[in-house]
């Protein structure tokens, strides 16, 4: 080999490392191509923004009404986010069926970061030794059946307490705020429940305080966030909501962290969770569900029905006679009462997107593929008034599920307020258990009127998005004595 030779090489290597990456880049390029082709339909994006004006300020009414025009399973753009947003009980069934594993993963939202909460709590961490751990210690020692059933006078004692509010109320002419008495009487169960202690009580102002701390957390997790659509601006956070929720998570855990103390102090054995965590040196962000929307909404539908109100406590009546208080051996006798129940979760899930998944790889779903990394959102709010799904969907009709097998432990696709897969929520059991104690005793010796001037017709039913729903303006109904 001469010298020109030598000279060539730098050339020759120069050519090749061109031809290799251009023949890379082709195929990567005919890749995305190919994902972007089969990908579900949707709105199409604006260049850098994408489609985040498609979002508005109640993401599932937009969801659900582009799901109108594009089909079940659409995409979407937010920023540099890609997004699938499940819209149908047909398509969420696939999806959990056949992908759940692949679609296990968290897509974990900015300010979900605030103190490490996305490491340190079950419901955010990735499938991972850790989050077994986490779920194995709620499934055998928080939440078990076993648990459950030796909490059972426990729970009937804090409705009793409820009884004896309402009924005080009563006695005075007093309108009773039903997400508030609901949200102190669940506080109480959990907190004696975890710490032997109660935290609230119905006739100060405390459970009001932290009813509005934790709707504080559930509104600010589930905003819309510019750092969500644009990772980049992470570190800025721009509109300051994770700050907000830093300061929040601070509030809660010095709750709790002033009973952990105490506990150590006085090594006081109560064989409560807590007594179980610290034996397991486990220190648990606790964070409770909000059931207590859910008694709103209920009683909310009940007023504008009044007949359906007569026809559960008819029920009710018919079971228990006048005076004996009710157990949970009956609920399996109230089969309208849990049909009302079934009915307000359909159409008032607890949150209206399931937390958001992510992609582990490339997944074909509805015939479209769900690329890896994306996003994907299930829109319980549309599946509930799917009308492939149900009946007169928008109709609050709890005769839909009498003589039916339909339940809420997410095998039924077209109902799956508590989720459905490995990710299914792990207190579903104990929110059902509580809800229909709580709106079996509100029903069960009080009739129920609004104020005067008010038609249960013209009721406010509006809704406050966050990460769970509530009704935007509080229920605020006369409880009358019926004995």
């Amino acid at each position: 080999m001469n010298i020109m030779d030598y000279h060539l090489i730098p050339a020759i290597i120069a050519i090749a490392i061109w031809l290799i990456s251009f023949h890379f880049v082709k195929k990567l390029l005919i890749h995305q191509t190919k994902i972007t082709k089969l990908l579900p339909p949707g709105p199409k994006p604006l260049p850098i923004i994408g489609n985040i004006l498609n979002v508005g300020k109640k993401p599932h009414l937009s969801f659900t009404n582009l799901a109108k025009i594009h089909g079940p399973l659409i995409s979407l753009r937010l920023g540099s986010v890609t997004t699938i947003v499940v819209s149908s009980a047909k398509v969420a069934k696939e999806m959990f069926l056949k992908n759940d594993n692949a679609l296990s993963n968290r897509t974990v939202p900015n300010s979900v970061t605030a103190g490490d909460h996305d490491k340190l709590t079950m419901s955010w961490l990735p499938v991972s030794p850790k989050w077994r751990t986490f779920r194995k210690i709620t499934a055998v020692h928080l939440l078990s059946p076993q648990r459950l059933d030796a909490c059972k006078t426990l729970r009937h004692a804090k409705v009793q307490q409820l009884f004896q509010y309402v009924k005080e109320c009563a006695e005075k002419g007093q309108a009773v705020d039903i997400g508030k008495a609901a949200f102190t009487t669940s506080l109480n169960l959990l907190s004696k429940l975890f710490f032997s202690k109660e935290l609230a009580n119905h006739k100060s102002h405390s459970s009001q305080e932290l009813k509005e701390l934790i709707w504080n957390i559930m509104e600010d997790i589930g905003k819309p966030n510019y750092a969500d659509y644009f990772p980049i601006l992470g570190c800025v956070d721009p509109l300051g909501i994770r700050r907000r929720l830093a300061c929040s998570f601070d509030k809660l855990i010095a709750v709790f962290q002033k009973i952990i103390s105490q506990r150590l102090a006085t090594k006081r054995i109560t064989d409560d969770v807590l007594d179980v965590l610290l034996e397991l040196y486990k220190q648990n962000e606790l964070s409770m569900g909000e059931i207590n929307h859910l008694l709103v909404w209920v009683m909310s539908e009940l007023i504008r029905n009044p007949k359906m109100m007569a026809k559960a406590q008819e029920e009710i009546e018919q079971v228990l006679g006048k005076d004996r208080q009710i157990q949970e051996s009956d609920i399996i006798k109230l089969p309208y009462l849990q049909a009302i129940i079934k009915e307000t979760l359909r159409l008032h899930p607890p949150t209206v997107f399931l937390l958001p998944r992510k992609a582990n790889i490339d997944v074909e779903l509805y015939g479209y593929v769900v690329p890896r990394g994306a996003q994907i959102l299930v829109n319980l709010w549309a599946i509930g008034r799917d009308p492939q799904a149900w009946e007169n969907p928008d109709v609050f009709s709890p005769e839909r599920f009498l003589g039916s097998e339909i339940d809420l432990k997410g095998r039924d696709f077209g109902l799956l307020p508590f989720g459905a897969g490995r990710r299914i929520c792990p207190g579903m059991n104990l929110a059902i258990r509580m809800l229909t104690l709580m709106l079996a005793t509100l029903l069960r010796f009080f009739n129920w009127k609004l104020r005067e001037g008010i038609n249960p017709i013209d009721l406010d039913m509006d809704e406050k998005f966050g990460i769970a729903l509530q009704k935007s303006e509080p229920l605020q109904i006369i409880p009358v004595l019926k004995y």
